[in-house]
């Protein structure tokens, strides 16, 4: 049986506010996450990359930083959509220090 699975027999039988603190942990859980983007070891040395693609988002953000517009990107990128664009950016609000890193190291590479 899967996790889900059995996730999905024991929810008849909790109470209503076990129920609620269970969601308030899921929600809690995907709070740390970025749909669309995703780290992986080994590729792109586990940076963080839209999903689909080995595009890093320091990449796209370091393009943003020299003035290319979204229209540019998508078309340099054609594997790319404007929804990815959108949670690049919310990446990079959300671990702007990170982002800044990866990209003062990968020009002093």
């Amino acid at each position: 049986m899967t996790t889900i699975e059995q996730v999905e027999k024991l929810l008849p039988k909790l109470t209503r506010a076990e129920k609620a603190r269970l969601l308030q942990e899921v929600a809690r859980d995907l709070g740390e996450a970025f749909p669309g983007i995703e780290s992986a070891p080994g590729v792109c040395g586990g940076e963080p990359c839209v999903v689909r693609t080995r595009i890093p988002v320091w990449v796209l953000e370091q393009a943003r930083r020299l003035g290319c517009g979204e229209a540019e990107i998508l078309r340099s990128y054609p594997t790319l959509r404007a929804e990815d664009l959108a949670n690049a950016w919310a990446y990079v609000r959300a671990h702007k220090k990170e982002i800044d890193r990866q990209i003062r190291e990968n020009e002093a590479a």
